[in-house]
């Protein structure tokens, strides 16, 4: 017998399936490509990178770390119970402790004395805090742009710093590149990014987070521009 020619009934229809939304970590990393980009070709980091800067430029670098991750860590404790922040706030992510070895390894037991942000790394700190203080999910833009990067290009400038000015091999000096308590990397940062694609917000604020982040690298980009006219190189 011939198959009918009719039409199924609509009620015996299966609806299309719907087409799979991109993962907002996807997003994200897109969306702020331009960015991130334009933080890397830094003059600056190029110049570091490249090995034609001094270790004395590395040690002002890491001291305008030092400022940033205060601002970012110092709001952990506040935002450990946050259902949008919380979840990030992993311990074995914290860099506060690592920085203060390498600076004290750098400059010295008084490596504090006198240290102030360049204005660039002031800013950017002030921001981080503002939204730690006010708006969790941008502060979850500032927390992907660091940690997710330091897992990532940052070891890129931990085997600079070893070969250009004979630090131990994940020991004093780049130990703010070591993530001791992070055995896989890899894996890491896949189940931050599923957090990230779980985050509880909608699509308007995951927008808001996604220029945030963009912002984020600017901030850094500014960070970076204030390095290279502190350490232009000679011709």
């Amino acid at each position: 017998m011939e198959p009918s020619s009719q039409a199924p009934h609509p009620s015996t229809v299966a609806p299309a399936p719907a087409a799979p939304s991109t993962p907002f970590s996807t997003v994200i990393r897109t969306a702020s490509h331009a960015q991130h980009t334009e933080a890397e070709n830094s003059s600056f980091m190029s110049d570091l990178l490249g090995g034609r800067l001094g270790v004395t430029a590395y040690r002002r670098y890491t001291e305008q770390l030092w400022f940033v991750y205060r601002a970012l860590e110092d709001a952990t404790g506040a935002l450990a119970g946050d259902p949008v922040a919380g979840p990030f706030l992993r311990p074995e992510l914290a860099r506060t402790p690592e920085l203060e070895r390498d600076l004290a390894h750098l400059g010295g037991p008084s490596w504090r004395a006198g240290l102030q942000p360049l204005p660039a790394t002031a800013a950017y700190a002030a921001r981080v805090t503002e939204c730690a203080h006010h708006w969790p999910a941008g502060y979850v833009a500032h927390h992907y742009t660091r940690y997710l990067g330091d897992l990532s290009g940052g070891q890129i400038i931990r085997g600079t710093a070893e070969k250009t000015w004979g630090f131990t091999r994940k020991g004093d000096g780049v130990r703010f590149y070591v993530f001791e308590d992070i055995a896989n990397p890899a894996a890491f940062k896949r189940s931050y990014r599923a957090l990230l694609d779980a985050l509880p917000v909608d699509e308007v604020e995951k927008q808001r987070v996604v220029e945030e982040c963009r912002r984020a690298f600017r901030l850094n980009s500014a960070v970076f521009h204030a390095l290279g006219e502190e350490f232009p190189l000679s011709a």
